[in-house]
């Protein structure tokens, strides 16, 4: 046991204490041995005591452990277990890494990243994930800047592996946001066309004529697979139809032989027969799929990733079945792009008609080409088809903004659903609801309210639901009369039950308040006057005899004081003056001529309806017709003009406000300038006609007289 220091000491001093106790736990791998040392240093502070334990293990690496890889695994191991007994800082498993990383060759740093792949899951553990990440991204672009892409390719591609299994789907550092190309991927080729032709002079057994044009016109294609957005060019997409078509001919008129041996076309027909039927009769077994695989894996030692454009092997890059189905697989990649929905790509970049038809005939060919390609060509167009389906899964997540992936909490268990009430059947519901007299809709609320009385119409038409008061009433009632809210309410109550709202008033100082005074005396007036009508009116009922009688008197003073207003006959049998300005009794000829509007009928509304032609749909919105309604009027008039002649006739007939002065203004509006002409013209002739009429009326008037 470790005697407890009370001084604080130094940095120095700190590190060497430390440093022999690594030395005892990294030779048990007992971090408890330096968690001893670590808190018998009282007087220090952790951050003093972590920054000389992190110096301890650094020195260890690089002096001691520098030549032995697998003590160098132990230690970094060791490491873990300090940081987690929290007495070295957390990224100082990473720092160890970082270190050899940098002073090992190439070959040693190869099998240090062993250690790296085996703890990917303690890197992602929530404590070292958020300090550690950026260091590790740090480590592996180091190892890759060192590393040659063309003879380090399986040390690269091991990295890289590591970092997709390390950061999630959603770190954005790892995604392609912006979709970018990477257009320096070039494809070089090009060569005289005559030493090209003396390079295929000796070649045999091949269908298809392999000159200078095809040469191009194949590796041409490597540019517009590098750089999809060309096909959106005019120009660049004429070229790539035809140069797409030239080679998916060449490889539709030279079919490939299945390299296995003793194997036929009728044969292969026959396996792939075979294969289609796997997914639905389950003949084939896994193990015999699986046996296939890992034997077409043991067969293709090598695969490199780029071509080569050396015109000699084009002619047997052609007899290649992977070759074939690189350059096809490339075909169904640019058409996905040129179909789908992409967040970045410019809003020019959209395919004609002709293009789409195009696009949508070449696949076909494409999968068809696949399914012809041995070995397995149904299988793998099937795969391709699938792998492709899933990519636009992939574009769709990261259209979406990358959203991050989250696990299922399992913690949270969920409740099963409560029990389902039985339900009665519909039949005895009905049958019950019969019987009691009452109706059943399925639904509690229509059914309490369609039962609330026994003849739902007759209920409506109660008087009870009647909640206006008559105009008469109104107008006596004790409010004050030049309110404005009394006023309007007053001439809407006149509006719906008293054809006095339609006299109108001819002089500019008429006021509201005095017309429906004038309006509740002539209403008094209209009543005495019913009542004198009625024989016996005035005897009937005894007991309200009197009443009755006061009430008349009431009315014909208030009779007798309106007709003093309204101007009865003087002595002399001449009217006063206010008469002549009695808007309610004489009203001026000239406003009752023009007081109707004027509206069309069924054959000048067909005169109007070719100048306002296909604007008819833009009219009737305006005019206040949904969309449903105007679809109802083409429906059920296809002929040309039927939807806008009935329209406008339902305009007429219905609308209050129907009238040929607003539909000039409309269509004016509208700038349907040819028929808002004509419609001002039929308004002109339509007013000489009515004041023709006026003229002879008036002379024929004159005659009688």
């Amino acid at each position: 046991m470790n005697k407890i220091i009370e001084k604080p000491v130094d940095f120095s001093g700190l590190q060497a204490a430390f440093a022999k106790s690594l030395e005892e736990g990294f030779n048990c791998q007992d971090v408890q041995i330096l968690r001893e040392s670590y808190d018998s240093f009282t007087a220090n502070s952790d951050h003093d005591k972590k920054s000389p334990m992190d110096q301890a293990f650094r020195e260890m690496l690089m002096f001691k452990l520098s030549t032995d890889l697998e003590k160098v695994g132990a230690l970094v191991k060791l490491s873990v277990d300090a940081v987690r007994a929290e007495i070295v800082s957390v990224t100082i498993p990473v720092v160890l890494l970082g270190d050899i990383f940098e002073t090992v060759t190439l070959d040693k740093c190869e099998r240090i990243f062993n250690y790296v792949e085996e703890m990917v899951e303690v890197w992602k553990e929530e404590v070292f994930f958020s300090s550690c990440k950026n260091n590790i991204l740090r480590m592996c672009n180091d190892l890759l800047r060192r590393l040659s892409r063309a003879q380090n390719t399986v040390f690269c591609g091991r990295i890289l592996l590591f970092l997709s299994k390390f950061f999630p789907f959603s770190e954005r550092s790892g995604l392609n946001i912006v979709s970018e190309f990477n257009l320096d991927n070039v494809t070089e080729y090009g060569v005289n066309g005559k030493d090209l032709d003396d390079t295929l002079e000796d070649i045999e057994d091949i269908p298809i004529r392999i000159d200078y044009n095809l040469y191009c016109k194949f590796w041409s294609l490597q540019d517009f697979f590098r750089n999809p957005n060309q096909c959106y060019s005019k120009a660049s997409w004429k070229m790539f139809q035809t140069h797409a078509t030239t080679v998916l001919e060449s490889f539709g008129s030279f079919k490939l032989e299945d390299p296995r041996p003793g194997s036929t076309n009728n044969e292969d027909f026959m396996n792939e027969e075979a294969s289609d039927k796997m997914d639905i009769d389950l003949n084939i077994s896994d193990t015999l799929i699986k046996k296939e695989i890992e034997q077409s894996v043991r067969q293709a030692e090598n695969f490199f990733a780029k071509f080569l454009t050396n015109p000699k092997l084009l002619a047997l890059q052609l007899s290649d079945a992977n070759f074939r189905r690189a350059v096809l697989v490339q075909f169904l990649i640019l058409f996905q792009y040129l179909q789908i929905t992409v967040k970045f790509k410019a809003e020019s970049n959209t395919l004609t008609p002709a293009q789409s038809e195009f696009i949508k005939e070449t696949e076909t060919k494409v999968y068809q080409l696949l399914d012809e390609t041995p070995p397995n060509g149904k299988r793998f167009a099937r795969t391709v088809k699938h792998m492709l389906t899933r990519e636009e899964m992939w574009n769709n997540w990261k259209n979406e903004g990358c959203k991050e992936f989250k696990k299922p909490d399992e913690s949270v268990i969920s409740e099963p659903p409560p029990a389902k009430r039985e339900r009665k059947p519909l039949g005895d519901c009905l049958r019950d609801a019969t019987r009691q007299g009452k109706f059943f809709l399925g639904n509690d609320v229509l059914t309490r309210l369609w039962n609330y009385s026994p003849d739902n119409l007759q209920a409506c038409k109660s008087e009870e639901r009647n909640f206006l008061p008559q105009v008469e009433t109104y107008l006596e009632s004790s409010r004050d009369k030049n309110d404005t809210s009394f006023e309007w309410r007053a001439l809407r109550l006149l509006a719906r039950q008293s054809p006095h709202f339609f006299t109108f008033v001819n002089s500019p100082s008429y006021k509201i308040s005095d017309y429906l005074d004038a309006v509740r005396k002539r209403l008094a007036k209209e009543r005495l006057d019913a009542a004198k009508q009625i024989p016996g009116a005035l005897t009937t009922n005894g007991n309200n005899s009197e009443s009755i009688m006061n009430s008349a008197e009431t009315n014909e003073q208030e009779t007798v004081a309106l007709q003093e207003q309204e101007g009865e006959p003087n002595e002399e049998g001449e009217l006063d003056d206010e008469d002549e300005h009695n808007d309610l009794e004489k009203p001026d000829e000239d406003n009752n001529a023009h007081s109707k509007p004027l509206t069309a009928n069924k054959e000048q509304v067909e005169e109007l309806a070719p100048l306002i032609g296909d604007d008819w749909k833009k009219l009737g919105k305006k005019l206040g017709y949904t969309a449903d309604e105007l679809l109802y009027f083409e429906t059920e008039h296809p002929d040309r003009d039927g939807g806008c002649v009935a329209m406008l006739v339902n305009w007429f007939v219905d609308d209050d406000d129907a009238s040929l002065d607003n539909l000039a203004y409309v269509l004016e509006g509208l700038e349907i300038n040819t028929a808002a002409k004509a419609v001002k013209a039929l308004i002109e002739r339509l007013l000489k006609a009515k004041q023709r009429e006026d003229e002879l009326a008036e002379s024929t008037k004159d005659k009688d007289i």
